[in-house]
């Protein structure tokens, strides 16, 4: 029986050899698809990946130029706080500034107020030097041409001594602090 079963297998064995022939194309055929699935499977992966990654990295740029513009802000307003933090505080002074300048003119050339007036004229001359310190300046067109930015017109006079739009009289002194208006001058200006 062996020797039957030896030949029955032999005599299968070339048609296991064909069949295992005609299933390895198959197969090969199949890993390759199988391949180029996974291929392209991956290909979509690895775009998807590079995708996002542009997109994180777009991300990153945009939050670090945003938080350089939030610093640039900061400071910006840490400079200005330093700068005009004394605005409220000299705008309060400012009347007092005003009435020192009104007490000087009451007091006239007598001389029964000649020591008041040099007084106040210290005084004042003191003061207007601490707000100069804090860069508070005083602000006298007397003379000047007008200039909108800086004065308030309160009126216009026929003055023949005088070029027309320039001012004639300061009713009232104007002030800057760091260059920036705090109270405009009110002036009379004279007419063209």
């Amino acid at each position: 029986m062996s020797s039957e079963q030896t030949q029955n297998e032999q005599v299968e064995s070339p048609e296991a050899e064909a069949n295992q022939v005609e299933a390895a194309p198959q197969e090969e055929i199949l890993d390759e698809s199988v391949e180029t699935e996974d291929e392209a499977g991956l290909e979509a992966e690895l775009a998807a990946a590079q995708d996002e990654v542009a997109q994180l990295k777009d991300q990153a740029l945009r939050a670090a130029a945003e938080l350089q513009n939030v610093r640039r802000r900061a400071e910006q307003d840490v400079e200005k706080a330093h700068k005009f933090g004394l605005e409220k505080f000299a705008n309060e002074m400012l009347p007092i500034v005003d009435n020192l300048e009104r007490a000087i003119e009451s007091c006239g050339d007598e001389e029964a107020t000649k020591a008041i007036r040099e007084g106040v004229e210290m005084t004042l001359s003191m003061f207007l030097s601490g707000l100069a310190k804090f860069d508070i300046e005083q602000i006298d067109p007397q003379g000047e041409a007008f200039d909108p930015a800086l004065h308030q017109a309160m009126s216009m006079v026929e003055t023949p001594d005088a070029e027309p739009n320039t001012v004639v009289a300061v009713m009232q002194k104007g002030y800057s602090l760091s260059g920036r208006l705090m109270r405009p001058a009110m002036v009379m200006v004279a007419k063209g």
